[in-house]
């Protein structure tokens, strides 16, 4: 008979001896599974350091800093992805995997006059994904010409206007109008990000067509309101004011391919706006100088009041029916004359008593 150590509940259990043998080799698997657990442990530290070495290395590595220089041309560098570059669901990408490189992200397109609305579409193919690399493809002029029409910026300005957005990581110049298998194996190019609608050209109903099928394609959104085209109308349909104005800036009839008569046409009106703006700002500071005037005049009709009430006020205290003036004189009467009638004198001793009326006080004085 042996006894046999549960590991679980910390009892001996008692065992026969045939039965030995099973009992050891309980308490050995018991054994190797603690042993087990903790390999296990072990094993999961060590991943995620380094899984963490991995984005550290990934973060010095691939994340460029582009609100301090450019993005760079993809011929003058050469891909960074050293890890192996295995085809990615949109799910998996989405779940932030690979851990060991980004999610290559291409966009392309013409980019002229780059606007707003280029920028948040190249905003919304950065951000598809938690860990991405947008790389964005301009097409050359000869191709742009031939395919869709003349532009009004060359292809040297636009890679450099698609440079120095911040969400662009790489820039590939002469990109191709159609996506080739090639194209996409050589920058290592995991998803195409382009607006959903379809881009019928080269004689194709949809360009992106195959990139859709492969499961590749990632749709983007457009911003209404404002595109290339729009631009262009803009500056088509007020063509004369901008005529005008850069002949006023300096810019010959040459250079703005304007004939001789369109010329003194614009000079003419110009000098016409001008005579306009000095006749707008004469009447401006004229109704600044009249309302200063009527302002001035209201404040000395204000004052001429306010001094001709204080006079008129000074005046009755003076001259009034008990004007200080008035008394005055009576008092002064009294004093001079001295040879009165018996009822005069009652009234003069009334009057030193202050007890007469305006009538009295006149007939004392004319009396006298």
């Amino acid at each position: 008979m042996t006894f046999v150590l549960n590991t679980r509940s910390g009892n001996f259990n008692f065992c026969a001896q045939s039965n030995s043998r099973f009992g050891q080799g309980k308490y050995e698997s018991c054994k190797e599974k603690c042993e087990r657990s903790k390999l296990r442990k072990m094993v999961g530290c060590q991943k995620r350091r380094t899984e963490e070495e991995t984005q550290d290395t990934y973060a010095s590595k691939f994340q460029r800093k582009t609100l301090i220089a450019p993005a760079p041309f993809a011929d003058e560098i050469s891909c960074q992805c050293q890890a192996p570059h295995e085809k990615l669901t949109i799910t998996q990408a989405r779940l932030g995997t690979p851990v060991d490189r980004p999610v290559r992200v291409y966009a392309d397109g013409i980019f002229d006059l780059f606007h707003s609305g280029h920028a948040r579409a190249l905003m919304q193919a950065k951000t598809l994904f938690p860990n991405s690399y947008l790389l964005v493809g301009v097409c050359s002029d000869d191709l742009t010409h031939k395919f869709k029409g003349f532009t009004v910026m060359n292809e040297t300005e636009r890679y450099e206007a698609l440079r120095h957005c911040r969400y662009v990581d790489e820039v590939i110049r002469d990109a191709p109008w159609t996506l080739t298998p090639e194209f996409l194996e050589k920058h290592k190019i995991d998803f195409v990000a382009h607006d959903d609608i379809p881009y019928s050209s080269a004689g194709s109903d949809d360009v992106y067509k195959h990139i859709k099928e492969a499961g590749m394609f990632v749709p983007t959104q457009r911003t209404e309101g404002i595109s290339t085209s729009d631009i262009i109308t803009r500056i088509v349909r007020d063509y004369d004011v901008y005529a005008r104005r850069n002949l006023q800036r300096g810019y010959t009839a040459k250079e703005l391919n304007v004939s001789f008569i369109n010329e003194k046409k614009y000079r003419f009106q110009n000098q016409v706006d001008k005579m306009k703006e000095k006749v707008k700002n004469v009447e401006e500071k004229s109704k600044e100088f009249v309302n200063k005037v009527e302002e001035k005049s209201h404040d000395l009709i204000q004052k001429w009041e306010e001094k001709s009430r204080e006079f008129i006020g000074n005046f009755l205290e003076l001259f009034g029916p008990d004007g200080a003036w008035l008394y005055t004189l009576i008092c002064s009467s009294t004093r001079d004359f001295s040879g009165v009638t018996p009822v005069k004198q009652q009234n003069l001793n009334s009057s030193r008593n202050h007890c007469f009326n305006e009538q009295t006080a006149w007939e004392l004085i004319f009396d006298t």
